[in-house]
């Protein structure tokens, strides 16, 4: 069977992978276009991502040594009040020992006062 446009069998074979080819080549992936701003834009890009990184390190930082400042506080704290404990303790004591050397006079000089009034 002959074709009516004077089409022969190559022709038809050679047109229908003309065809085929042009099908496929819409499903390839393009060529990709360089974006002339491109090494910019990463540029800029990963500096933005350097100053968040800097940043949340800094604050982590700043927060570490917030909690070691408190840390600190607290335990400053503690021994200022441990200290104002036992300098009440020796202030007790030295008021203790001063009144008992003060009875002890007392009495001393109760028995000398004694003794003198009976003589």
């Amino acid at each position: 069977m002959r074709d009516i446009h004077g089409a022969g069998y190559v022709e038809r074979l050679e047109a229908a992978a003309k065809a085929k080819k042009a099908l496929l080549d819409q499903f390839r992936p393009k060529a990709a276009v360089s974006d002339p701003h491109f090494e910019a834009r990463e540029a800029r890009r990963k500096a933005e991502l350097q100053a968040v990184r800097e940043a949340r390190t800094s604050a982590k930082a700043a927060k570490k040594q917030a909690a070691e400042d408190a840390r600190l506080a607290g335990e400053a704290a503690l021994a200022a009040e441990a200290a104002a404990a036992q300098d009440a303790k020796r202030g007790v004591r030295t008021e203790r020992k001063a009144l008992t050397k003060a009875e002890a006079k007392a009495k001393r000089d109760a028995r000398y006062a004694a003794r003198r009034a009976r003589r």
